[in-house]
């Protein structure tokens, strides 16, 4: 196989062509960097964690499909990624995730201890997500923890420390990957449910699956609220905040009867939430 060829298969096991897991990973950490600065952030901060969170999603993808390996054949969305193709070997999947997640620690030189400190439990997370689908009930809380790690490494990076702000935000995070993951699980129910062995927590809610999800859209609102009411948010945030509640609605409209192209869609959807939400905050430091 020549170069090329092999380039083209790792690109597609780091989704580089579905960047939608980038993004999700990066809006909050440029919410965290916004407010952490007051409106003013460190620009080599913001470079750096855009691409940090380009390179730890990538790690996370090939950590993923190596978990997943010996199922992504039997799924329809999967059955195209290299494991499930014959084109990949473990070995490979490893060293692709190695090489990334050394070239996501490189970013983290300019940073300050503490920050190196958190990306070690950010690290774990990320890499260990994976592996959670096997035994535990809701394993899109956990990658909630995991997606939202990103918020106490801004404000570490930015300030020095790590207040009771970038917890709330951490919380208000985690609550909305478990809204937009558990959409994603419904799309994948009943391949997931053939397997037998896989959990998530579309399954583990059952017929309540679209009301959790949007129940968790509702806690995010809410922290976000609480999150605006203490920065003494002005008018534009609390209508961004708007778009963001009218945007779920629709989601709901789209998922009730959990089609699943209808869910998979909605999933991605959730990227102009994360927008619509950096706009707010972007808006509120500029019109003060």
């Amino acid at each position: 196989m020549n170069i090329s060829k092999k380039l083209s298969i790792y690109l597609r096991l780091i989704r580089f062509d579905k960047p939608i897991g980038t993004l999700l990973l990066l809006w909050p950490a440029l919410w965290s960097l916004w407010i952490a600065a007051d409106g003013k952030p460190d620009w080599l901060l913001v470079v750096l964690f855009g691409l940090g969170c380009f390179l730890m999603r990538s790690a996370g993808c090939a950590m993923n499909d190596f978990a997943d390996r010996d199922f992504d054949g039997l799924v329809e969305r999967t059955n195209n990624r290299p494991f499930a193709k014959g084109e990949i070997t473990g070995k490979e999947a490893m060293i692709v995730c190695a090489v990334l997640c050394f070239l996501a620690a490189l970013c983290l030189i300019p940073m300050n201890k503490l920050t190196w400190a958190l990306s070690l439990p950010a690290v774990f997370l990320a890499l260990s997500y994976p592996f959670t689908k096997r035994f535990f009930a809701v394993p899109q809380f956990y990658l909630g923890l995991a997606y939202s790690f990103s918020i106490p490494m801004a404000f570490a990076a930015q300030t020095g420390s790590v207040p009771k702000m970038a917890w709330l935000l951490y919380a208000a995070n985690t609550c909305w990957t478990l809204a937009y993951d558990t959409i994603y699980a419904i799309a994948d129910k009943p391949d997931d449910l053939k397997l037998g062995n896989i959990k998530t927590s579309a399954i583990t809610f059952g017929r309540f699956d679209v009301a959790w999800s949007m129940f968790f859209h509702f806690a995010f609102d809410a922290l976000m609220a609480v999150v605006g009411i203490k920065i003494h948010a002005n008018i534009w945030f609390w209508a961004f905040l708007g778009v963001v509640i009218g945007l779920q609605i629709h989601q709901y409209t789209q998922i009730k009867d959990r089609d699943r192209q209808k869910c998979f869609k909605m999933f991605l959807s959730n990227n102009r939430v994360g927008l619509a939400m950096f706009l707010g905050v972007v808006c509120h430091y500029i019109f003060q």
